[in-house]
């Protein structure tokens, strides 16, 4: 969190203000730095608590775990003027001294191979789009108001919710490619994998529930991989002549993972954690895909 704030002074813009927003009081004040204390909440609820504290025009939404880049701010500024863009957000990078297992959580989420998740984790073209992170998000206050705030209930996926909400509202959603922070991961492989878990779980739930920014058939490729295999079991054991197929299949696709791995990584020595790490996040982001699906609700 000290990080975060320090390299928020430090942004290459003048007009803003800090807002820190911990369950608690904090143990001593921070100079230049508002802290409300919110008490154990959603992050929903803590950023609308915020709105309403805020006293700019544009409300820019960072996580404790991240801190932006120097022109993090002064780069956005420039997409809002076109009145009709009412969010700007941009990449969430690994930084270079993360460890080496966050750095291989990095690739993971970065790379190809995991689709709608990448685009949030390493450099893109700017463009129009639908759904931005929280951890790097720039609003109109005026369109938060208009749409009734972020969803106080659900988390992750609040930020999917108020996007949606966003767009039905007739604005756009600008990715921008300079609008960069750096944002440490969960370490591989446990911690990713839980952090995965309630991407896919949540992500499943609002097919389901929301449709819009949730319907993408890159969102459901790992739950029909899972499908497939385990159809794929089931017809081997009545007919070898599937097996054989399911094998030749399940040999393609873990060389696509490696093939693709190894143009995407760097360092050799990452190659086989996020190799592993990309097959797993197949696997326990398609079941729990899935089980959202099934979900009659979600708690918090």
């Amino acid at each position: 969190t000290l990080r975060c704030i320090d390299y928020c002074k430090r942004l290459n813009y003048e007009n803003f203000e800090i807002i820190l927003l911990p369950d608690d009081y904090a143990s001593k004040n921070i100079d230049g730095v508002r802290v409300i204390p919110t008490g154990p909440v959603t992050p929903g609820r803590k950023r609308n608590i915020g709105v309403a504290n805020a006293n700019g025009e544009l409300c820019a939404f960072i996580d404790s775990d991240a801190y932006p880049s120097r022109d993090w701010l002064k780069n956005a500024i420039k997409y809002f003027n076109d009145p009709v863009v009412a969010g700007v957000g941009g990449p969430g990078l690994t930084p270079e001294n993360d460890s080496i297992m966050q750095i291989a959580s990095g690739n993971v989420l970065s790379s190809f191979m995991v689709g709608g998740l990448a685009n949030r984790c390493k450099n893109i073209r700017t463009r129009e789009c639908d759904d931005i992170h929280s951890c790097n998000f720039i609003a109109r206050k005026s369109i938060l108001d208009e749409v009734g705030g972020w969803n106080e209930k659900y988390w992750p996926g609040e930020d999917t919710l108020i996007c949606l909400a966003i767009r039905k509202a007739g604005k756009k959603l600008v990715e921008a490619s300079d609008v960069v922070i750096f944002h440490h991961r969960r370490p591989l492989f446990r911690e990713h994998l839980k952090q995965v878990s309630r991407f896919g779980l949540h992500r499943g739930f609002f097919a389901k529930r929301f449709k819009g920014n949730s319907i993408r058939l890159t969102y459901f490729m790992p739950s029909l991989l899972l499908l497939f295999l385990f159809a794929g079991i089931l017809a081997g054991l009545i007919n070898p002549f599937f097996m054989n197929i399911l094998l030749v299949a399940t040999a393609v696709y873990l060389i696509t993972c490696l093939v693709t791995t190894l143009m995407e990584v760097k360092e050799l020595r990452l190659v086989p954690l996020v190799w592993l790490g990309i097959i797993a996040t197949h696997f326990v982001y398609g079941a729990f895909f899935l089980a959202g699906l099934i979900k009659r609700d979600l708690a918090r």
